[in-house]
């Protein structure tokens, strides 16, 4: 995340007004409830751990054990036994 001084966003009333309540402070305004985007939408890392869970998962239908999955994967037992679940 970048940061953009106010002067170049907002009217200097605008400022003024802020200043009142946050002067000096960081502020975060997040965006409007209908454009957040989902986790994982911008980047691929949702789809390669989709991937990855199915190939524990196959390899647990095939006869791999837990423990055994959590060594090849890098991961607890855990996390091994919510991704079968």
């Amino acid at each position: 995340m970048s940061y953009v001084r106010a002067d170049k966003l907002f009217s200097r009333e605008m400022i003024e007004l802020l200043q009142e309540y946050a002067v000096g402070q960081t502020v975060y305004i997040p965006r409007k409830q209908g454009e957040r985007a989902v986790w994982g939408e911008k980047t691929k890392l949702r789809r390669e751990l989709e991937e990855r869970n199915r190939k524990i998962y196959r390899n647990y239908l095939e006869g791999a054990t837990t423990k055994e999955l959590a060594v090849r994967y890098y991961l607890s037992v855990k996390t091994i036994q919510r991704i079968i679940r």
